[in-house]
């Protein structure tokens, strides 16, 4: 697996900000992250890496004692990454999955999601059913990538075309070169809400729900998943759910519930 991006974010003034590769072993975590997945972790029109995960995962480190640092990776290179203890940890919203507790661990999780299909507003697709023939662009080794591939023959979908983040997949949208683009739908309505020429035309029901991925059984994610439950019975997670969102999240989604950790059912 090629880490096609290997930058590092590291705080300074409070503020995280790129930096060289060459300082990352000078933090005691380090996290992986997709740089460039809105609204959880990507850079603001100053250069500063900023993001519901980003400000989670400092708040995390903060209570561990540990300083933090974030490498840029996509997002298929973050599984390799975390197995190799090449990085302690991995955010990207990254979904809980029976097959990916094969071989990573997670902490309980702290946003419950679905997927969902974005198009222009001028390509009168509509939905799922509008995507006979079509060209579709999901994120490599995603949960929309597995999705679109299960339900390819039921939705008779055109080519499915692999993407490493939202942004590249967003050019190739809005120029014509796909039809569509299933992803995360918080993401996407985050994505689009100040984009009149893009539509999140419909939510893909999933039932998914986000954590922060280990290598398997690390003693790490056991310290982690304590300070997730300090975090929603203080209403942190809450508190940033609605300063990225704009609203609270329900009491019974796991922003706010106090979950086990996760196991293979």
């Amino acid at each position: 697996m090629k880490f096609l991006s290997l930058l590092t974010s590291s705080v300074v003034g409070g503020v995280l900000a790129l930096s060289s590769l060459s300082s990352a072993n000078a933090a005691d975590l380090t996290v992986g992250a997709n740089i460039g997945n809105v609204p959880w972790e990507f850079q603001d029109a100053n250069g500063n890496v900023v993001g519901f995960e980003v400000d989670l995962v400092t708040e995390v480190a903060k209570r561990l004692g540990k300083s933090v640092e974030f490498v840029n990776i996509p997002f298929n290179g973050l599984f390799p990454a975390v197995q190799s203890g090449r990085i302690d940890m991995a955010v990207s919203s990254i979904t809980i999955t029976d097959k990916r507790l094969e071989s990573v661990t997670f902490a309980q999780p702290y946003y419950d999601s679905d997927q969902s299909l974005t198009a222009t507003a001028a390509s009168g697709i509509s939905g799922l059913a509008d995507m006979n023939g079509k060209v579709v662009g999901v994120d490599t080794g995603s949960t929309g990538d597995m999705w679109a591939g299960e339900h390819s023959a039921e939705y008779s979908l055109g080519d499915i075309r692999r993407y490493e983040g939202l942004s590249p997949a967003m050019l190739d949208l809005v120029a014509g070169r796909i039809d569509g683009y299933i992803s995360d739908i918080p993401a996407l309505l985050y994505y689009v809400k100040d984009k009149p020429n893009l539509k999140v035309v419909e939510r893909i029901t999933t039932g998914e729900k986000y954590s922060i991925m280990f290598n398997k059984d690390a003693p790490l994610a056991t310290e982690v998943n304590a300070i997730l439950t300090d975090l929603k019975k203080e209403g942190f997670i809450a508190g940033l759910h609605e300063s990225w969102f704009g609203a609270k999240p329900e009491d019974t989604t796991s922003s706010v519930s106090v979950m086990d950790m996760p196991s293979i059912k």
